[in-house]
């Protein structure tokens, strides 16, 4: 049987990304065909929120440009606003200095595009059932249910949020003008992502993270009841709101593996760590691990294989900081948001305020946001 240089296990946005990135460079590369990511309901309702530095990644892959028209929307600005209009912030790409803030991007065609590159990739052999083939390195890149990770007794560090996110696609009655829409209060945080699909220029991809309970009583309201909440919860801000999908629902945790690599495999993605999705980061960190395991597997030492033990923690200490990072900062600001409390609503429509007025903090950390 061939051995190859790396097993990829997980055949989603992430373990497509890198077995196209390393088969770039003329390793042979098996990869877990079987999708991973599938909506909890029929019909992918999903968006990706993608920072330039996964655009750039794509790119390179020969992968964005063969997305489909209209499955991916530039964001040019960002009105965020906190309890009952006490507050707001704005971020503007024009301000920033860059094309777009982000790109909104429908997860079906991504994966979907992804998935006929690698079917046409040279040195990337598919495979979809049974133990992984021999290689020098596997990567483990098969969600945060993973059983791979179980497997090889790696403890994930887990806090459930109690909360439940709802997604779905939405047409408004005004242009979205590539303008990004987020409510940030208690208990819950709503985004509205600016996109082309189902209608160009009115449509929305919908983000509702709330508590569980009352995100169940949404999710059994009929399409009438469910639009009402939905122009409540938004103060009526896009000239009226319609569903223009199914709903999707799914629980929300923060999770951390206690480690990221070992002699002959390392984790990405959502294998690795699960934040909040109220920054739309998750899978831009996912690429993140990507990039700088390609990087680190075509600078390593001739005599290295890319299983080496050293050599991979190269990979995981360049990623410690920016992991940790992005998960303290989602986690620290769903308890600050999701707190009832007089005193959590003072500080964090202060928060805003302040952050508003002071443009250098503001474009240190759209800037944050744009590359990691």
């Amino acid at each position: 049987m061939k051995r190859f240089d790396v097993c990829v296990r997980g055949g989603g946005v992430v373990g497509r990304s890198l077995a196209l990135a390393l088969a770039r460079q003329g390793l042979a590369v098996a990869l877990q065909e079987a999708p991973l990511g599938q909506a909890p309901h029929g019909e992918d309702v999903r968006t990706y929120a993608l920072n330039a530095a996964s655009v750039e990644l794509l790119q390179g892959l020969r992968v964005w440009d063969g997305l489909p028209a209209g499955s991916a929307t530039p964001v040019y600005d960002m009105h965020v606003t906190g309890d009952a209009h006490a507050a707001a912030i704005d971020f503007s790409a024009y301000t920033q200095r860059v094309r777009e803030l982000a790109w909104i991007v429908d997860a079906a065609a991504l994966e979907a595009e992804l998935g006929e590159a690698v079917r046409h990739a040279p040195h990337v052999t598919l495979w979809t059932a049974g133990e992984p083939p021999e290689a020098s390195l596997l990567a483990i890149a098969d969600g945060r249910a993973s059983t791979t990770r179980e497997a090889l007794g790696i403890r994930l560090e887990r806090h459930d949020y109690g909360q439940t996110a709802i997604a779905a696609r939405l047409v408004a009655g005004e242009p979205h003008a590539g303008r990004a829409l987020q409510w940030f209060r208690a208990p819950d945080v709503l985004a509205l992502l600016p996109f082309d699909r189902p209608e160009p220029s009115r449509s929305y991809g919908l983000v509702w993270s709330l508590p569980a309970a009352r995100a169940a009583e949404l999710m059994a309201l009929p399409v009438a009841g469910f639009e009402q909440a939905l122009d409540a919860a938004t103060d009526h801000a896009c000239g009226g709101l319609a569903l223009g999908s199914e709903r999707a629902a799914w629980p929300l945790a923060f999770a951390r593996a206690e480690r990221t690599c070992g002699a002959g495999w390392v984790l990405l993605g959502d294998a690795a760590h699960v934040v909040h999705p109220l920054a739309g980061q998750g899978l831009n960190l996912g690429l993140g691990d990507v990039i700088v395991l390609a990087r680190v597997l075509a600078e390593r030492e001739p005599w290295r294989e890319p299983g080496d033990a050293r050599l991979l923690r190269r990979y995981a200490r360049e990623r410690a900081a920016p992991t940790l990072a992005m998960g303290r900062l989602t986690d620290s600001l769903w308890r600050l948001f999701a707190s009832p409390a007089p005193a959590a609503r003072e500080l964090r429509n202060r928060g805003l305020t302040l952050v508003n007025h002071l443009s250098p903090l503001k474009r240190w950390l759209t800037a944050r946001a744009l590359d990691h």
